[in-house]
């Protein structure tokens, strides 16, 4: 068989994760599902299961053969159903330099910055969610990444102080 598209329900350890990096580097675009939050916890829970002496090469495979990631979260929706928030990485020349220098921890601030690529954190899906009266306040905060910032923010915004990001309403708003 030659599949141009593989699916990976689900990337639990090494020789799964390995195979499917293999195989988006031979041309193949591979979807696959991790249990992780947000983008850049799922960039570091593939490093991280490899063996320390092979980080350096992995994180120069997946800097060249991964092309996005999505991150979701079911929140129950007011009055009843479910809405999903999402973070949305694209991987841009920067992202993949940070990803080749081990810079993960930067992965958030280049979402911030990235707009204009489609990309959008976690926590400002759930804050709109908020903001737009399709979730209740807790649900978005339990599920937020940086839940005492979020919770922050909606509490500025309860004051009429919002952001000037807060007060956009781009086409992400509805998660």
């Amino acid at each position: 068989m030659d599949p141009d598209v593989i699916l990976v329900g689900e990337m639990r350890d090494l020789d799964t994760i390995q195979s499917a990096i293999t195989a988006a580097e031979t041309g193949h675009v591979v979807f696959g599902t991790l249990h992780t939050t947000g983008a850049q916890g799922t960039v570091d829970r593939i490093i991280d299961v490899f063996p320390t002496s092979q980080q350096d090469q992995i994180r120069t495979q997946l800097s060249t053969s991964i092309i996005g990631i999505l991150s979701q979260a079911l929140l129950p929706r007011k009055p009843r159903g479910l809405v999903a928030a999402y973070e949305m990485l694209v991987i841009t020349p920067a992202i993949a330099n940070l990803i080749r220098e081990a810079k993960t921890y930067r992965i958030n601030s280049a979402i911030q910055t990235g707009r204009k690529f489609g990309m959008q954190l976690l926590d400002d899906a759930l804050f709109n969610l908020w903001k737009n009266g399709l979730c209740d306040e807790f649900e978005c905060i339990v599920r937020g990444v940086n839940s005492g910032e979020l919770k922050a923010r909606i509490e500025r915004a309860k004051k009429g102080l919002l952001d000037d990001e807060d007060e956009d309403d781009g086409e992400f708003d509805d998660a």
